[in-house]
């Protein structure tokens, strides 16, 4: 049987926005209540995504109202709101017949950026230098074809670094367990959480 989920979704409304960083900002703020309330299960869907844009729409899934509702009420949002920037929707319960997808943050994209990959070779030297080793890396093999991808950009208040990650969308046929991690995304391996395709009512906000 299918658990009751309910969500509201936030839209940018300026045509010029930063998508990657309005939306690593809401997700930062999820993440923060998340942590604080230690609630496990919240997913995150992007009903505006395509393959040339990360969308203009986030939307928060949960299967508990209350919850839900006291994201949606954080001082972010609501002041975002009243300057104009985002509208919000109300708490809506996600209609029967939704197909599933599943946003999932694959780590394995950033390898295939020379920045990253001079960072990884670096640490592998140090590692490979402190065990007393010659460091001979083998040569990188040629980047494979992958599904489309989009980034967003996030930042750590405890570090202070920034740093991006890297979603990918997949249509799946089945409703899976809400695991996530605590970005409200699932992973490669252990977290394939799905979230409702909230695609057809984007023009409801």
């Amino acid at each position: 049987m299918r658990t009751q989920r309910f969500y509201f979704m936030v839209k940018f409304v300026p045509k010029e926005a930063n998508l990657a960083l309005l939306i690593g900002r809401c997700i930062k703020i999820m993440h923060g209540f998340i942590r604080k309330h230690q609630i496990q299960g919240l997913g995150v869907s992007l009903p505006a995504w395509s393959d040339e844009s990360i969308g203009n729409v986030i939307a928060f899934i949960y299967s508990n109202e209350e919850a839900l509702n006291n994201l949606r009420q954080q001082s972010y949002f609501k002041d975002m709101q009243e300057c104009g920037f985002f509208k919000i929707s109300e708490i809506e319960a996600v209609p029967d017949g939704c197909n599933e997808v599943r946003f999932k943050r694959n780590q394995s994209i950033a390898k295939i950026f020379v920045g990253e990959t001079r960072r990884r070779l670096k640490r592998l030297k140090k590692r490979a230098l402190a065990r007393g080793e010659v460091f001979n890396p083998n040569k990188s093999p040629e980047p494979k074809e992958r599904e489309a991808f989009h980034r967003i950009a996030m930042s750590s208040d405890g570090s202070q670094q920034e740093y991006l990650l890297h979603i990918q969308k997949v249509m799946v046929g089945k409703q899976f367990e809400p695991k996530f991690n605590s970005y409200g995304f699932a992973t490669n391996e252990q977290l394939n959480g799905t979230v409702p395709d909230l695609s057809d009512l984007v023009e409801t906000i």
